[in-house]
């Protein structure tokens, strides 16, 4: 399972694939991550700089953030995908369908000039999230995403 957690300056990734909860981002900041809570992870309960350091000192590599540059990621069901935008300038999406065996994840692409700032790895962790949620199994055809689920 891959979730996506933001705030106003990051994007928190979670693989719980990789995860062994070595419980370090725990008491390193115990308002973020409360294994009691749902969900667990929470990143507006402490400062950027607290969760960022918690998030370094994960040993399996399961949490990683990336500062959000102002750049917003949204779902949009009607055309299945997700889209950043910034302020109103489309910048990148991820693309996927909805098959018979789950969804097919087949495109993810940003703009030249935003390349670099993660972006596409929080389009394609919004796909992953929303599939979840929505109890679909996901694949990947989209050489980027693919990398991703393995």
């Amino acid at each position: 399972m891959h979730r996506l957690y933001e705030n106003d300056d990051i994007a928190v990734f979670w693989d719980s694939d990789k995860c062994f909860h070595a419980k370090r981002c725990v008491c390193n900041s115990p308002a973020t991550f409360d294994p009691k809570r749902k969900p667990w992870i929470d990143v507006t309960r402490a400062d950027t700089k607290e969760i960022w350091q918690a998030i370094q000192q994960c040993p399996s590599g399961a949490l990683s953030c990336v500062y959000r540059h102002d750049i917003d990621v949204v779902m949009d069901d009607e055309k299945c995908r997700s889209v950043a935008y910034d302020g109103d300038k489309e910048i990148g999406e991820c693309d996927y369908e909805i098959t018979e065996s789950g969804w097919n994840i087949y495109h993810t692409g940003v703009s030249p000039e935003y390349r670099g700032k993660e972006i596409a790895k929080r389009l394609v962790f919004k796909v992953f999230e929303a599939a979840d949620r929505s109890h679909a199994k996901i694949r990947a055809t989209c050489s980027y995403a693919a990398k991703m689920l393995n």
